[in-house]
């Protein structure tokens, strides 16, 4: 998978170097490519904002030098079945495990970090006419910038892609997969500060651990969210 993304903080992802992601980086399970944005801005002060159009606080970011990253990273025959861009908005689809397996088997995708009150609308709408766009969102709260919710996105995203976790069996055991919360976990010692580990797991009957750790997904979604039961 190749994976591109744009930041007037290109040094915030550094933390892509590390753990399975850096790993998987090294073996080339992934291709990660940061553009920093004031590279492709031609004043002194390489300025990407501008007060925004109707009034209102805040800066909105221009779409001149957004318009020149995109269409480096894009290049001239970007193939839209291939290629998925990726704005961070709290305006956005939200983000899920479902969609995160959607993307993940998606070749190239381009991750836009906005800032300030985001980014001219205008570069989401010439960039639909090109290549597929997502609006996506973390969550209903709202971040400084866009970095932050990329990160997270490209380690839900990239952590599925073929290679990239060692036992692939692992995934598909995880909260959120099959609709449900992951059950809880357990390992040596059998009893730690007078709190012991469920019988049912030592006793090495797999059909009662499998029932039993389908209960505990149950009454933990049933509690914790609801709304996934429908």
């Amino acid at each position: 998978m190749r994976i591109d993304i744009v930041s007037i903080f290109p040094e915030f992802f550094s933390v892509l170097d590390i753990s399975l992601l850096g790993k998987a980086r090294q073996q080339g399970l992934l291709d990660v490519a940061v553009h920093d944005l004031r590279d492709f801005t031609h004043d002194r002060h390489r300025t990407v904002d501008d007060t925004p159009y109707g009034g209102g606080a805040g800066m909105v970011m221009k779409p001149e030098p957004w318009g020149e990253a995109l269409d480096h990273v894009l290049g001239d025959e970007a193939d839209p079945e291939a290629t998925t861009v990726i704005v961070p908005s709290p305006a956005g689809t939200p983000f899920t495990q479902a969609l995160a397996r959607e993307l993940a088997a998606v070749p190239h995708l381009v991750f836009t970090c906005g800032r300030y009150e985001g980014i001219d609308q205008r570069v989401v709408e010439h960039a639909s006419s090109r290549v597929t766009v997502r609006e996506i969102s973390l969550g209903d709260y709202v971040l400084n910038g866009g970095e932050v919710a990329v990160t997270a996105m490209i380690e839900a995203v990239g952590r599925l892609v073929p290679g990239v976790v060692g036992n692939p069996e692992s995934l598909t055991e995880e909260s959120h997969e099959g609709g449900l919360l992951e059950y809880p976990s357990y390992t040596k010692p059998a009893s730690w500060r007078g709190l012991d580990v469920p019988p049912v797991l030592m006793g090495g009957n797999h059909g009662a651990i499998a029932s039993w750790r389908h209960e505990q997904q149950l009454e933990r979604t049933r509690r914790v969210r609801p709304d996934l039961l429908g």
